[in-house]
């Protein structure tokens, strides 16, 4: 699998915003969260999130929506879909 593309758009004392784009299979890697973050789907996005333990969650988030989730989340994203998908994460410094 390959590395999605993350394009910082922001980075100031406040919040960093970035936008990552995955082709089908692309992933983020393993990382883990050092702020909360909100995430706001560009695309419809077929994601398998692997946890901690291994264990694959799927979810579809669809385009124009969003979620939020705390400081301290470990997973490796995957683009489980067979279409590209974007989002753009803002971390809340």
């Amino acid at each position: 699998m390959a590395n999605c593309i993350a394009t910082q758009l922001i980075d100031d004392d406040r919040v960093r915003v970035t936008r990552f784009e995955f082709q089908p299979g692309d992933e983020t890697g393993w990382h883990r969260h050092g702020f909360d973050y909100v995430i706001t789907a560009i695309t419809d996005c077929q994601m398998e999130l692997i946890g901690p333990d291994g264990t694959p969650n799927c979810v579809t988030v669809p385009a124009g929506t969003s979620y939020r989730r705390t400081e301290g989340i470990e997973h490796n994203v995957i683009n489980a879909g067979d279409a590209p998908m974007s989002f753009v994460e803002v971390e809340l410094k």
